[in-house]
């Protein structure tokens, strides 16, 4: 005797592997050293790590976070190097701690905690963020700006936005070389929700 076909309702179909989160990205994408963009030590490198939280100000500790950004010098050419493989196993061992790639991917861990090491970008303020996290349907872009950075005044966007929303793009310093950006994924009824961008 054959399973029954599921029942839904007329002219609905089941979401499809893209309409859906996890737990995928824990399994298939982050990789060794991710955010490490920079190795420890690096000249002039910074910290930039956060929160990622859902509206009811809780972490999500699920979520994976995407960091692209140019190199100091504005150049915005990439480098390969960040998916090595081991010529032995085929395992997955990362960077080789050398290259700038301009392209940093983080879980967050269980407390919902993302950290990257990298260079202030060059010939922008900010540093381009995308989220992906249960619930969403489709991942999520921001900015992080620099608190500290060059040009945020001339910043098209920021110069844009009330204050109150402006403030969710800019980092919070916390120490020398160390940003603070939590993504807030709603409104919370106290803190405002990140402001999200969209290139549709």
């Amino acid at each position: 005797m054959s399973s029954p076909t599921p029942i839904t309702a007329p002219g609905t179909l089941a979401p499809t592997p893209s309409q859906t989160v996890g737990p995928f990205y824990g399994y298939a994408l982050p990789f060794a050293g991710g955010g490490d963009m920079v190795p420890v030590g690096h000249p002039g490198a910074v910290v930039l790590h956060g929160h990622v939280l859902d509206g009811a100000g809780a972490p999500v500790p699920d979520a994976l976070v995407e960091v692209w950004q140019p190199a100091p010098d504005g150049s915005r050419r990439g480098a390969p190097g960040s998916l090595r493989r081991d010529p032995v196993t085929g395992a997955v061992i990362g960077r080789h701690g050398l290259t700038f790639t301009g392209f940093g991917r983080v879980p967050t861990d269980a407390d919902g905690h993302y950290a990257v090491r990298t260079v202030p970008p060059g010939g922008v303020p900010y540093v381009a963020i995308t989220v992906f996290a249960r619930g969403l349907t489709h991942h999520l872009h921001t900015r992080a700006y620099l608190h500290d950075a060059a040009g945020l005044a001339e910043d098209r966007l920021l110069s844009r936005l009330p204050e109150q929303r402006r403030a969710t793009l800019l980092t919070t310093p916390e120490d020398t070389g160390v940003h603070r950006f939590d993504i807030r994924l709603q409104y919370d009824g106290v803190h405002e929700e990140t402001v999200f961008l969209d290139f549709g």
